[in-house]
């Protein structure tokens, strides 16, 4: 109960006229559930929509959750309004969507610890027909900090009734491999505040390019939030991503719109961006792949970093050196060659600088007396990154033939 003196107060007078909308918001169901398309960036097709709840108020219209929300968790009301909001959805959609259209839920940090979350989602789905094998709940990390046990032993109940699981705003601020290898995630979200930034910020392409490659080698599926621009679609198709949600590929829309949106021709990149199309394979296994070529090809190859040091070398690069790969993992190149380094110095450094040097020939003393020394071809090329910058300098060692 609050004193007069609170009570007499502007700023909580406010507040309480607020709370008592919010109350009668969920009484009038006045909260509408608008449904944002999720986009399969390598097709352009819409795969399902991230459900987001509006406020239609009498005086100021359209109001955003980041205004209400927190009120509602604050004052015990956000289990009524995800109720509210999951019914209706599901309602939507098993009215006007084909069967099997996906959606997505954002689920509130608080009742990730409401032990009757899996219980509302069932009678939600049960009271519309929606079926969960549909649905993908996505939290966010701050959701785990609290209570990870409780969360974990809650979401492994979600996933047991069928939904997928997504980690929300990945990133941002408790980031955590823990998190993702202790939960069943299905999904790896990627927050907006990345993406706006990939195509202007280098570092930024580079903590998406990572968080594409973390995803991809566990196996979740990647979707990227707030892409507004095609450079940014592009970038994004060229990394692997595999889904995209922002206003370059549709807006939010209401229910009765959806059906329309699907029907309508699916978001297709533009030619700027199709230079950037991700490849038919999936990364993980394009890796082994080149790793098994790598490993049997007929060539001696390595890569070095920008110290000139090997980082990678196959066992026909180390038989030229006669030891394992193991061991030459680590080396400086003036290890490894420190005769002939002195000799190789300027192309090791002209391929730092970003030019490629061929037609080097190494001879190499033969190991039997009696035989004829060995003569190898020795090609430098420069390895570079996402934004065309020198990484690091990959060597192909090939034996020329001896004139008999």
């Amino acid at each position: 109960m609050l004193t007069r003196d609170l009570q007499s107060s502007p700023k909580v007078r406010a507040m309480l006229a607020t709370l008592r909308d919010v109350v009668q918001a969920l009484n009038s169901q006045a909260l509408v559930p608008v449904f944002q398309p999720q986009v399969d960036l390598r097709t352009g097709d819409i795969v399902g929509f991230e459900v987001l709840a509006r406020w239609n108020h009498p005086v100021h219209g359209i109001i955003l959750p980041a205004n209400f929300i927190a009120l509602a968790e604050e004052n015990g009301l956000i289990g009524e309004l995800t109720q509210q909001i999951l019914t209706r959805s599901f309602q939507c959609c098993a009215a006007l969507l084909p069967p099997g259209t996906s959606l997505a839920v954002n689920v509130s940090p608080i009742q990730l610890h409401y032990i009757t979350l899996p219980t509302q989602l069932r009678s939600a789905a049960e009271e519309s027909g929606f079926d969960l094998r549909c649905l993908t709940i996505e939290v966010t990390e701050s959701a785990l900090v609290r209570n990870l046990e409780l969360a974990g032993r809650l979401a492994r109940d979600i996933r047991n009734l069928g939904c997928r699981l997504a980690l929300d705003d990945f990133g941002t601020g408790y980031s955590s491999l823990k998190h993702l290898s202790s939960l069943p995630f299905t999904e790896l979200k990627i927050d907006r505040s990345f993406v706006n930034a990939m195509v202007r910020a280098r570092e930024a392409r580079k903590i998406v390019s990572a968080v594409m490659g973390l995803g991809q080698s566990l196996s979740l599926t990647t979707i990227a939030e707030g892409i507004e621009t095609e450079e940014q679609a592009a970038l994004l198709q060229g990394l692997g991503c595999d889904l995209g949600q922002g206003w370059l590929l549709g807006r939010p829309v209401l229910a009765e719109e959806m059906a329309a949106l699907l029907a309508a021709k699916p978001w297709q990149s533009t030619s700027a961006a199709s230079t950037f199309r991700a490849p038919t394979v999936p990364p993980p296994h394009r890796l082994a792949e080149l790793q098994a070529l790598y490993n049997s090809a007929p060539l001696a190859l390595g890569l070095l970093d920008r110290n000139l040091r090997f980082i990678s070398a196959n066992q026909r690069l180390a038989d030229f050196h006669e030891t394992v790969p193991e061991l030459l993992i680590g080396q400086s190149v003036t290890d490894a060659l420190p005769k002939e380094f002195q000799a190789f110095e300027p192309a090791f450094r002209q391929a730092l600088a970003g030019r490629a040097i061929s037609g080097i020939t190494v001879p190499k003393p033969a190991t039997t007396l009696g035989e004829p020394d060995q003569l190898f071809a020795l090609s430098i090329q420069p390895t570079f990154d996402e934004d065309d910058d020198v990484i690091g300098i990959s060597i192909a060692v090939m034996e020329l033939a001896q004139p008999r």
